[in-house]
């Protein structure tokens, strides 16, 4: 049975507020120094952008399909998807390879290297003064009930199986301060600025954004679209809704 315990509240004072303020302070200081190393002169590929703009013009367009009728859906489809000169159609020999593009680019490089360098060094350096200062603690209470799959997500460092899943570790509080701070970094930083660890770690599996992958997964979601105007249905719709009104 799992047991109650009583924490201190030095823990809530020496513990838990400092862990947290400092994870705070460590992502908005990671920020303004990524943005210091950041290339002044680093100039956006014309063709990269346009491909950008066309793949959100086909997403608006999947979107919004239902809304114009069968003919203009079929003629924009065609504009994006045709194999002769569409928008959305790369021939196998004007294929990019984004590795061998970033690494023809050394400023490329050398921009991805800065920004994983400043995700790194502060997360093992933090976690190294965790790992020293507060392991073991039991930091916090979650006020309701889990089940036995979140002990190790929430308890990690802590080798004790009678204690209550709802009871956090202060290497686990860590992580998810690491992994849910996204939201207060928005406020602090602004949306656009806001520094999201979780897909920095994507991005590091990677070498940034492939064009022709994102095309050709466009086109061919755009083929296998199923249009269906909307427009016969509204006044059905709209007798529905008068028809509950009145009665």
């Amino acid at each position: 049975m799992a047991e109650d315990l009583v924490l201190d509240t030095a823990i809530r004072d020496w513990v838990l507020i400092p862990l947290s303020v400092v994870m705070v302070l460590i992502g908005i200081l990671r920020y303004f120094v990524s943005k210091l190393m950041r290339s002044s002169n680093q100039v956006p590929d014309p063709k990269m952008v346009k491909e950008g703009q066309v793949i959100i013009r086909a997403r608006n367009l999947r979107a919004a399909a239902n809304y114009i009728p069968a003919k203009s859906f079929r003629a924009r489809r065609v504009y994006f998807s045709n194999e002769e000169n569409g928008l959305l159609y790369v021939p196998k020999g004007q294929a990019q390879n984004a590795q061998a593009q970033m690494f023809s680019d050394p400023n490329m490089a050398m921009d991805m290297m800065k920004k994983n360098l400043s995700m790194i060094i502060p997360q093992t350096l933090t976690f190294a003064w965790v790992n020293f200062f507060f392991s073991g603690f039991v930091a916090a209470k979650i006020p309701f009930p889990l089940t036995q799959r979140f002990r190790s997500m929430l308890q990690n460092g802590i080798d004790l199986s009678t204690v209550d899943v709802s009871y956090v570790s202060s290497r686990s509080w860590y992580f998810l301060n690491l992994f849910g701070l996204r939201g207060l970094f928005s406020l602090i930083l602004g949306e656009e600025n806001a520094t999201d660890d979780t897909q920095r770690m994507m991005q590091m599996s990677g070498f940034g954004f492939d064009p022709t992958k994102s095309l050709g997964a466009e086109k061919d979601s755009l083929d296998i679209f199923q249009h269906e105007w909307a427009l016969p249905k509204f006044e059905q719709r709209a007798e529905a809704v008068l028809k509950k009104l009145v009665s």
